[in-house]
């Protein structure tokens, strides 16, 4: 009989491997493997254990690089916040000088004189 079928009969403690108790008829039933386990299922929930252990590092380290870190210095965010607003503010020149040039392309008619500068004097 093995032991991945082998049942204890609840009502008069009989080991049997089939649907029924052969000695009381009982259908009441534990398989035996609940209680008993090979080495080969010993072996597997030790590495089994390990993996776990190994995951749960894993995703502690993963939540720490992930976690926004709330140490920094007000100066250090100031700093970045003003890195940020330079970075923004530089595109966005970039980009109407960019459609400047680009309307000064496509409407050459359109240009000012360059020799005829606004009196100063007027004003």
């Amino acid at each position: 009989m093995k032991l991945n079928n082998a049942r204890l009969c609840l009502d008069c403690d009989e080991v049997h491997d089939e649907g029924h108790c052969p000695s009381c008829a009982s259908e009441s039933f534990a398989f035996i493997k609940r209680w008993v386990t090979t080495p080969e299922a010993r072996a597997r929930a030790a590495v089994d254990n390990e993996s776990r252990t190994e995951r749960a590092e894993r995703a502690a380290t993963y939540r720490a690089l992930l976690e926004p870190n709330h140490d920094t210095s007000m100066t250090k965010r100031l700093v970045r916040g003003g890195v940020v607003g330079l970075a923004v503010l530089g595109a966005a020149g970039w980009l109407l000088q960019r459609n400047a040039a680009e309307k000064n392309k496509a409407d050459p008619d359109n240009k000012p004189d360059p020799d005829n500068k606004p009196d100063e004097s007027a004003s």
